[in-house]
């Protein structure tokens, strides 16, 4: 089964269980007084300003919302780790902004200077392999050789929660969600499962049963296409073996990472090794 461009697209427009959560008002004020416990912010304290699209009409960050005009906040969420969300964010940052200029009316080539809100740039982690995820990502230090002199911003990373807050209640959710994947594989019951052991254990309880329809249908969706992208690395790998390749899985892995298919840690995860030991192995750890 083959994964076109048309169904990779539709994956990448579809929306996610973190984009929905927190592009309501309610659970946006939440997440941000989780991140500033000091402060406390209501509904109508939040702007979103998430973009739908920035550059291409395949790319668009996951939450961005302002806070009393004088904040802007944008969060990811990343399963997978790499330091390139400091650049994608570098982008999602300056259409915001830009888009903020418009709708404010502000030119940048009048005089007077222009009021902009201070930007606060976080993601959250929730894989497995945090031992290698630093606190932040510095833009100057990751990519521009330390020199902090022209450009620079830092993105803060958080892992979990406290005290059962909206983050730790995400993170918890994540991680139900993948046991009942293991449990089921990625179809209806493990979704289905997933929402009810959330209701049962008041993890976004509140969120699931007002939108248990609409979630269900969310995570269907990704489970329908990764279903579909899994068919499809098994029947390459299938394929290369019985052409009697040298490396056959490993190479076709290795390929369908080159070709964005695939993240290292899918590849790692369908070669049944670590990512250090699939990097290693395969040749990319020195590219």
């Amino acid at each position: 089964m083959n994964v076109t461009e048309e169904t990779k697209s539709k994956y990448i427009a579809k929306d996610s269980v973190f984009r929905n959560l927190f592009g309501i008002k309610k659970y946006a004020a939440q997440l941000y007084m989780a991140l500033h416990p000091d402060e406390t912010v209501t509904e109508d304290d939040i702007e979103h300003v998430t973009l739908e699209s920035v550059i291409m009409a395949t790319l668009y960050n996951d939450v961005g919302f302002k806070v009393k005009d004088k904040i802007i906040m944008l969060v990811e969420q990343q399963s997978t780790w790499t330091e390139n969300i400091a650049v994608r964010m570098l982008v999602y940052l300056a259409e915001t902004y830009y888009d903020y200029f418009k709708d404010t009316k502000q030119s940048l080539y009048d005089e007077p200077k222009v009021k902009m809100p201070k930007p606060d740039l976080y993601v959250l982690y929730t894989g497995t392999d945090k031992k290698n995820v630093p606190p932040y990502i510095s833009l100057s230090e990751s990519y521009l050789g330390g020199d902090n002199s022209v450009l620079d911003f830092k993105v803060k990373v958080v892992t979990d929660g406290k005290d059962g807050d909206i983050i730790q209640q995400y993170v918890r959710f994540t991680k139900i969600y993948n046991e009942q994947v293991k449990l089921y594989g990625r179809n209806a019951k493990a979704v289905y499962e997933t929402i009810r052991i959330c209701e049962d254990e008041n993890v976004l309880a509140d969120y699931m049963k007002s939108r248990e329809r609409e979630v269900s249908g969310i995570m269907l969706a990704f489970s329908d296409v990764t279903s579909e992208l899994n068919l499809y690395v098994d029947s390459k790998v299938r394929t290369a073996e019985a052409k009697g390749e040298a490396k056959g899985a490993l190479s076709t892995l290795v390929d369908l990472v080159k070709k964005k298919l695939l993240s290292v840690s899918q590849a790692a995860e369908q070669a049944n090794m670590t990512v250090e030991e699939f990097e290693e192995k395969s040749g990319l750890k020195d590219e």
